[in-house]
């Protein structure tokens, strides 16, 4: 058992004193041999007879008790405390959808390896470093699905984020499904912050929901949407598999901004648009740093003063020294 464990010292100066232990020893094994004396004898057979003190082997207690004394005394002037802290966090945590669109344009390499690729790598990286959230995924194309409900278990999350590739449903780009889907799997959370990160690259081609009603949907549920647009400006270039190959086909970068706008400002939360790898990591890293800043966590401290045992030990020490010398060893060389 460590006895400091979970000590702190308030004047830990005070252990250079310890150095007179070495001194006090010094001088009492030097006074010893000073006082010895010589004596010249013709024969040693009149001292055999002579009993030998069972409190011989103790005649050093003195020293040995002043030292001890002098650590405890020294300990007890350097002030042990113990060290108490602990957290008292002002909200019950924060529950996060990540709705993903797995449409084909999602296949445009205007992200590297392409869009989808990019966006599970920078996603799987936001995960790692919210380790305390509640956080599930959906995809979505023509339709959408839950992927995985929200989890605490993020190593279970990453492989079915991993698994999700685009042709897992009909193709098309249902972001009102997507959107409604996601503010779905938090109907039922009892999270302070509910927070749904919307991902596409396109505009509202299918699906039963307008993008505006499932806003409006998670602004009446408290789910503040992040929206982030993926694809550069312009044109893209995008894989086509041909009789001689992948061939590479320029096609538009038609991202319905003015909606993901809306869908945003309604809810309380942001648009963003990432143009390739290094934006889409900064608008995570962004998004990362407005949520933490919405949970305020109180840092206590308590010390508690130590010295008084020590001290003690100190006393009872002496005391036991200052008995022996005067009764059991009175007139002993100590």
């Amino acid at each position: 058992m460590n006895l400091f464990r979970g000590i702190e010292f308030a004047n830990p100066g005070f252990f250079w004193l310890l150095l007179l232990i070495p001194v006090m020893i010094g001088w009492y094994i030097w006074k010893n041999k000073n006082l010895q004396g010589t004596l010249r004898m013709s024969a040693l057979s009149g001292f055999l007879k002579v009993k030998k003190n069972k409190y011989l082997v103790l005649r050093h207690y003195g020293i040995a008790l002043r030292s001890l004394a002098l650590i405890a005394l020294v300990t007890a002037l350097a002030r042990p405390q113990s060290a108490l802290s602990w957290q008292d966090s002002t909200t019950e945590g924060i529950d996060i959808v990540i709705a993903t669109d797995i449409s084909g344009s999602m296949l445009a390499e205007d992200l590297k390896p392409n869009r989808l690729e990019a966006s599970k790598e920078i996603a799987t990286e936001f995960i790692q470093n919210r380790p305390d959230d509640r956080i599930g995924l959906v995809v979505f194309s023509g339709e959408s699905f839950t992927q995985c409900p929200l989890t605490i278990d993020h190593d279970v999350l990453i492989n079915l984020f991993q698994d999700i590739k685009n042709g897992m449903i009909d193709d098309g780009t249902a972001i009102g499904m997507g959107l409604a889907t996601a503010v779905n799997r938090l109907k039922e959370s009892a999270a302070k912050s509910k927070v749904v990160i919307l991902l596409t690259d396109g505009t509202n081609t299918t699906g039963s929901i307008p993008p505006i009603t499932a806003a409006e949907i998670a602004k009446q549920m408290n789910v503040r949407v992040y929206t982030v647009g993926v694809g550069t400006k312009g044109f893209a270039p995008y894989p086509v598999q041909t009789p001689f190959g992948t061939q590479y086909q320029k096609v538009p970068v038609t991202i319905d901004e003015a909606t993901l706008t809306k869908i945003a400002d309604l809810t309380g939360g942001k648009y963003f648009r990432a143009t390739n790898n290094e934006k889409l990591r900064a608008i995570y890293d962004q998004i990362d740093k407005l949520e933490k800043a919405k949970i305020d966590v109180t840092q206590y401290h308590k010390k508690t003063e130590r010295f008084l045992p020590f001290a003690l030990i100190a006393l009872v020490l002496l005391l036991i020294e200052f008995l022996l010398r005067n009764t059991l060893f009175k007139g002993a060389l100590t």
